[in-house]
């Protein structure tokens, strides 16, 4: 039966045209009988295949050819025996219909949707009769308690929501109990609604009667005494029942989910949207209402999961697209609305749906922001009318990320696995939690600050009497702690203090720029704690520290000693700012806090530190370097300590990234100027000195390599010759990215010091080339010195680097790194295509010369081996190089003198070395060809970029021999829809290009392109030309190409079901 419906299927959608009449109506009056007479009987998956087969022939034939196709179905629905199959009929027939997925003419899909607009005000009404009449029709059975004095709503905070007596009274109406087949129906009658908000505009159709009706299943998802009678009356059957009814508050919910996530609201509609909020509201209120936490925990947990999570939807939808239009209603409380989220957010019973709360929260309090942003005058009665809601979020929050406070909640989350985003489930937890803490600081800086910082000093009180347990055992210090329960407690404040530390270090931004001087003295409070705790910890080396729980209170220690670096790192822009305000009082103060820093940081830059206790302490050295740099930094006698250690060849070094972090920060305390501070005052010959000699220790061995040591009689193994290599371009690489941005003077000395050791890997260079990961780390590192050092480096020393690589990258080199080397292989050839992008990108004439080499070197060596190479590697910096090639050294093809242009109508520009821009076209045209979507989009970018800023479609060679060729290129990838996701794109580009030349396009482009179509007779391709409308503008212009697409498919796929031989009309 399966596979007859299939075939079926397959005939009415790809064949029917070719059918003969005759069997047409065959099955069209046989399939309909077959269903009404088995419908009962048949498995439900045959049965709804079977509907969507009949639905498929209204879909070509209505109302043409089948013209009760829709009366059928109506018909159905109102006879009770068939209501169920007439409801799939109609879900099936809105999926299908509303938005067909088949090839159809856009005519007919035109046509399709207004014949289902002029049913909507009919289906609906029918729809809302059905669900009234179950809802009646059970209700007067249903016994009515007698009301208890709990039970009355009267006093609740939203009752003067519902804007008359008989709507609350309405609602208040106990839930009846449905049989199996109303509630079968009405979950049916639910999910065609569902269906068709998600098509249908908001208007009067929707009438607040069938709004209402809505509401009341939607009760069904909140209603916990009929799931607690299904489970106490025992039998299966009743307990499917109670989840049953969940379902209906859950597709009701979907329902008004659909309405709400329209953004357009035609202003009559708004009346309604009021109504259906209070509606939701007193649902809401409903899930909450109870002043005892435990229970509407308790309650929420006994709700259907996926109830909450629409429940969760619809608030989102209300806060983000809807409260800025409702908060302006005198008649809705939004306070009251704010307390009954908060009571909602904090009773979540998953991490999931409080993350999701958080996020309506992250929303609101966006909303408050720009509000206030807009409306200045306004702010103090905006913050006064939130200020209790935002205190009371901010404190449940710092509660909810404590061990204090939520110990079995915070417990369960996992610290270990990472997710997509490369952060375990506990991080992204407080992640969440600290960014909404940060956007109230924003708007209420004083309280939160006072709410926040006693918590943390409790927490710290704790950190720093740990100093009186430590004693001295034969092994090393011990903490004199044992006890399990005062273990417990001591783990539980650890990891408090380091969140609470993470939440003070999100909050440095709000202590500077305007309001540094008025915030002066909390931060200064907050910054000395930091400098205090951080001393104290690598003083007393807790780091190191034996521990009754080594597993847990070990690991616990590093972590807040790292937070506390962390944290106070985080300050450094505002110490930055101090130091300019200090430079001019010279406070004693701020240096006593910058040599304190020091004294605790200096101790950590160790081997025999923690990973992450030693990066904490490198990222925060290079903090003080780069964006605090006091002038006396370099005096301190911790940092010399540093110095010494770093260019000691005989101590040990560090891991890479932690070696790479501390070189950057010596480099930047003698490299970036010193704020403040005139020229003459920078003492650049003494700092200069210091850096060469700096660089000469980090590149000792490194500048030791000879080019023939990599030969046969080498004296160094080749690894170990590979591992100085590494370790000295990891670091260098680093100090010149991060010198690229700053002065002139400051790249000197930089290029001064690195002199020789560039010169050495020139040298170095050719040796390696058949070593793809040594050349991928020299071309790295060549790469960041042309993008930050190049006019340092100078013309002769830049022309000599880029002719040995050319010389180096033969055609034998090429296709052996590309096609033999692997991805390692292509990455240096990347790296060198980017080299070479950073070249042509120069301006003025110094690098000219080079440009024909380069391009000769892409077209004919680069080109030929990756154009028919499925694969994407090296393509995109391709095409990106002869894009910049084109786009900064437009004059090389195009010699466009000033007079010409003004002129423009006596002479046409000349054009110079054409072969190759008519060769870097054909290049383009041809990656149009290849499935690969992201270079078909980065390619169609770079065309448009030329256009725009260039006029290359205006240009006489683009136009007379190229233009048409690339909309015809264009207009196939739409017809083929191998490129589906850039259809829009795509759009535009041919109207760009056509633009051009209209009169071009519709009398011989579009003629030519019609005729060279196959699949189409002469007939169709009149049709297709006349449906073509000449519209100048861009939308009427790309809705005519995908009209002419769409139908073209259509054609084909009409010609291809006809059986051959048939005669066309």
């Amino acid at each position: 039966m399966m596979y007859s419906l299939t075939v079926f299927e397959n005939l009415i959608n790809k064949m029917w045209l070719g059918v003969p009449s005759q069997d047409k109506m065959e099955i069209r009056s046989c399939l309909p009988k077959l269903l009404l007479a088995h419908h009962k009987t048949l498995p439900y998956f045959i049965r709804n295949k079977l509907c969507k087969v009949i639905v498929d022939i209204g879909r070509q034939d209505w109302p043409m050819f089948y013209h009760d196709f829709f009366t059928n179905i109506l018909q159905l629905i109102q006879s009770p025996v068939t209501t169920p199959l007439g409801l799939i009929m109609l879900k099936t027939t809105s999926e299908e219909l509303a938005c067909p997925r088949e090839d159809l003419s856009v005519a007919r899909k035109e046509e399709l949707r207004k014949l289902l607009l002029d049913q909507v005000q009919t289906v609906l009404g029918l729809l809302t009769g059905i669900l009234e009449t179950v809802w009646d029709k059970h209700s007067v059975t249903a016994a009515t308690p007698p009301p208890s004095p709990t039970s009355g709503e009267s006093g609740d905070l939203l009752s003067n929501l519902l804007q008359s007596p008989s709507s609350a009274k309405l609602l208040n109406q106990p839930i009846p109990i449905l049989d199996a087949e109303s509630e079968y129906i009405c979950s049916l009658a639910l999910e065609c609604l569902a269906h068709l908000f998600s098509w249908i505009p908001l208007s009067a159709s929707i009438t607040p009667s069938l709004l209402t009706t809505i509401f009341h299943f939607a009760r069904f998802g909140c209603d916990i005494r009929a799931r607690k009678m299904a489970s106490v009356n025992g039998s299966s059957q009743n307990c499917v029942l109670g989840q049953e009814r969940g379902r209906l508050g859950v597709l009701a919910m979907s329902c008004i989910n659909e309405l709400m996530s329209k953004n357009c609201v035609p202003m009559e509609f708004e009346e309604y949207l009021l109504r259906m909020f209070q509606q939701t509201f007193y649902l809401l209120q409903k899930v909450t209402k109870d002043n005892n936490a435990h229970t509407v925990k308790s309650r929420l947990e006994e709700l259907d999961e996926s109830y909450i999570e629409k429940f969760t939807d619809f608030l989102r939808l209300f806060v983000s697209v809807h409260l800025r239009r409702i908060e302006s209603y005198s008649q809705f409380p939004v306070v009251e609305f704010l307390t009954l989220l908060f009571k909602y957010t904090f009773h979540q019973p998953t991490h999931e749906g409080y993350f999701s709360c958080l996020d309506i929260w992250t929303l609101f309090l966006d909303y408050l922001t720009s509000k206030i942003k807009s409306r200045l005058g306004d702010k103090e009665a905006v913050l006064n009318r939130y200020e209790d809601a935002l205190v009371l979020l901010l404190t449940e929050v710092l509660n909810r990320i404590q061990f204090r406070y939520n110990q079995a909640q915070l417990e369960e989350l996992d610290d270990e696995t990472l997710d997509d985003d490369q952060q375990t489930e506990w991080q992204r937890y407080l992640r969440q939690s600290l960014e909404v803490v940060a956007k109230v600081m924003e708007l209420l800086p004083t309280h939160a600050f006072s709410t926040l910082f006693p918590v943390l000093q409790d927490n710290l009180e704790v950190y720093l009497g740990l100093q009186q347990f430590i004693v001295t055992s034969g092994s090393g210090p011990r903490l004199n702690i044992t006890a399990e329960n005062d273990c417990r407690r001591l783990h539980c404040s650890l990891r408090d203090l380091s969140s609470l530390l993470q939440a003070v270090g999100r909050l440095a931004e709000y202590f500077i720029g305007d309001v540094f001087a008025a915030r002066f003295s909390d931060a200064l409070t907050v910054v000395e704690r930091l400098v205090k705790v951080t001393l104290y910890g690598s003083q007393i080396k807790l780091y190191n520290i034996e521990t009754a729980v080594p597993s847990v209170l070990k690991p616990d220690l590093i972590d807040v000693h790292a937070q506390s670096l962390a944290a106070l790192q985080a300050y450094s822009h505002w110490l930055a700012q101090y130091c300019s305000e200090a430079h001019r009082q010279n406070t004693q103060q701020f240096i006593s806090l910058i040599s304190t820093t020091m004294d605790a940081v200096t101790p950590l830059i160790t081997t025999k530190v923690q990973d992450k206790l030693l990066l904490s302490a490198c990222h925060l050295l290079v903090s003080l370097a780069t964006t605090v740099r006091p002038v006396f930094l370099i005096s301190i006698p911790a940092v010399q300590k540093v110095f010494n250690r770093i260019t000691d060849a005989s101590a040990q070094r560090l891991v890479d990234k932690a070696q790479v972090l501390v070189c950057r920060a010596l480099s930047n305390i003698l490299l970036l100027p010193w704020p403040n501070l005139p020229e003459n005052e920078q003492q650049w010959p003494v700092r200069s000195m210091n850096h060469a000699s700096l660089i000469s220790a980090l590149s000792r061995d490194y500048r030791n390599l000879k080019p023939n040591a990599v030969t046969p009689q080498r004296k160094m193994p080749l690894d170990e010759t590979k591992v100085i290599i590494h370790q000295t371009l990891s670091v260098l690489e680093d100090i010149v990215e991060n010198i690229s941005g700053e002065s002139t003077k400051s790249r000197q000395i930089c290029y001064q010091s690195l002199q020789e050791s560039v010169q050495v890997s020139l040298a170095l260079f050719p040796a390696f080339i058949h070593q793809s990961d040594v050349t991928d780390e020299m071309l790295s590192f060549f790469l960041t010195l042309f993008r930050g050092l190049r006019v340092q480096m100078g013309v002769p020393f830049t022309e000599q680097i880029i002719q040995t690589f050319l010389n180096m990258f033969t055609r034998e080199q090429l296709a052996e790194s590309i096609l033999h080397e692997g991805s390692t292989g292509c990455r240096v050839v990347e790296k060198f295509l980017k080299i070479l992008q950073v070249v042509v990108q120069e301006p003025g004439q110094v690098f000219k010369p080079f440009l024909p080499s380069i391009i000769a070197l892409c077209m004919e060596q680069v080109y030929p081996i990756i154009a028919e190479r499925p694969s994407p590697d090296v393509k995109a910096e391709l095409f990106e190089l002869l894009f910049r090639t084109l786009h900064h050294n437009w004059r090389y093809f195009f010699k466009s003198t000033v007079l010409a242009s003004v002129q423009r109508g006596m002479a046409e520009e000349q054009m110079e070395n054409q072969p190759q821009f008519s060769a870097i076209m054909q290049a383009f045209g041809q990656s149009f060809l290849q499935p690969d979507i992201h270079l078909f989009k980065q390619n169609l970018f770079y065309l448009e970029t030329l256009n725009t800023k260039q006029k290359l479609y205006h240009k006489k060679i683009f136009r007379s021999t190229m233009l048409f060729q690339f909309v015809n290129v264009l207009l196939q990838v739409l017809v083929h829809r191998s490129h589906d996701l850039l259809q829009e794109d795509i759009g535009i580009a041919v109207y760009n290009m056509a633009s051009v030349d209209f009169d071009g396009f519709f009398t011989a482009f579009l003629p030519e392109f019609l005729s060279s179509c196959d699949g189409v007779d002469a007939n169709q391709k009149n049709v297709l030309g006349r449906n073509f409308k000449m519209d100048r503008d861009l939308p009427s212009f790309t809705q005519n190409v995908h009209r002419l697409v769409n139908d073209l498919r259509y054609y084909r796929l009409c010609n291809d079901s006809l059986p051959p031989g048939t005669v066309k009309l």
